[in-house]
């Protein structure tokens, strides 16, 4: 198994995971914030297609090419890093799971109110704001993951 293949599948994971998240973020905020229902309908289906095609194959191919390159590069499993790294993930997971429940039913209130001439419902403003304090750590949690797959700090 090449190890340079491996590397370079798993940096390319990690930026469709992140570029993903930060890109989809911002379209959907900026486009909430225009409170224009079908310019939100249109920009949460796309987010929420963007999480099914990109976000949902990195978060599988991240933890098996990254545990494959610390097999590879003779990483024990419980380096202080690694599993900092692996604690950071599993927060942003955390974190992202939900968010793709509050986006899907965000999605189906823009549709709903689209289709109805209704305007959206309380509920909507208050799954943004979910939407919102789950990105947070979930961002900084990322960040902090890619900063210990760089620099493998010891801790010491």
């Amino acid at each position: 198994m090449d190890v340079l293949i491996i590397k370079w599948v798993h940096i390319l994971s990690s930026m469709f995971l992140f570029g993903t998240g930060m890109g989809t973020a911002f379209f959907k905020f900026t486009t909430d914030l225009s409170r224009n229902v079908p310019a939100m309908a249109i920009v949460n289906r796309r987010v929420v297609l963007a999480d099914w095609l990109f976000t949902t194959p990195t978060v599988i191919v991240q933890p098996v090419s990254g545990f494959v390159l610390a097999a590879l590069y003779g990483y024990p499993l419980d380096s202080p890093w690694l599993v900092a790294s692996v604690l950071m993930y599993v927060v942003a997971g955390g974190c992202w799971l939900p968010v793709v429940y509050l986006q899907i039913r965000m999605r189906n209130d823009c549709d709903r109110a689209l289709a109805t001439g209704e305007p959206l419902p309380d509920r909507y403003w208050h799954d943004l704001n979910k939407w919102v304090w789950l990105g947070v750590p979930a961002f900084f949690a990322m960040l902090a993951t890619l900063y210990l797959m760089v620099y493998k700090p010891t801790f010491d």
